[in-house]
């Protein structure tokens, strides 16, 4: 490769990528990095669910495979369209999966074998906890007036609890009043 091909190169991967925002400096900051601590999050708790699809087992197996299949659908749709939003505000989004082990807050589980029930208990307190960030979020964007985010975490808050909601009723127990 030519020196000039070098330079050319080196000069792409160092000038910054600016996108037109009219939100300040400081909303840039906090909402890019509120959003791609948000999507390390849907990353984890994506693939921990399909890491349970992939390991479920026993007499209900075909039920909660389908069941975790959709549901792992829906959390990585959520994905692209979070990452273009980091983008549309003016900030960098994540690059690399270590940049996501950096910032997930959903715990990864590497346990050679889960019970069935264990896994779709903690994917609902997971989906719970998904829940609770994405609200911390859409604080931080009322604060900065971010009203295309907030409509978007309010679909995703939604569909989130409806996750867990789903996981809560498939393991309640029928003598426990579904509680």
């Amino acid at each position: 490769m030519s020196s000039k091909n070098v330079a050319t190169l080196r000069e792409r991967r160092t000038t910054r990528l600016r996108t037109p925002s009219d939100f300040d400096a400081l909303a840039v900051k906090e909402l890019g990095a509120a959003l791609n601590r948000t999507l390390a999050d849907v990353f984890a708790l994506y693939l921990k669910t399909k890491n349970f699809h992939w390991h479920m087992s026993g007499p209900h197996f075909r039920d909660y495979h389908l069941l975790l299949d959709e549901q792992s659908d829906q959390i990585f749709a959520m994905t692209d369209a979070l990452a273009e939003r980091v983008r549309k505000i003016g900030a960098p989004t994540l690059k690399s999966i270590g940049q996501i082990a950096k910032s997930q807050r959903i715990l990864d589980n590497d346990a050679e074998y889960v019970e069935p029930s264990d896994m779709l208990a903690e994917l609902r307190e997971d989906n719970a906890s998904l829940c609770a960030f994405m609200r911390e979020v859409h604080e931080l964007c009322d604060r900065h007036n971010d009203v295309a985010t907030a409509s978007l975490l309010e679909v995703w808050i939604d569909e989130t609890e409806r996750r867990a909601w789903f996981l809560f009723e498939t393991i309640a127990r029928p003598d426990s009043g579904g509680r």
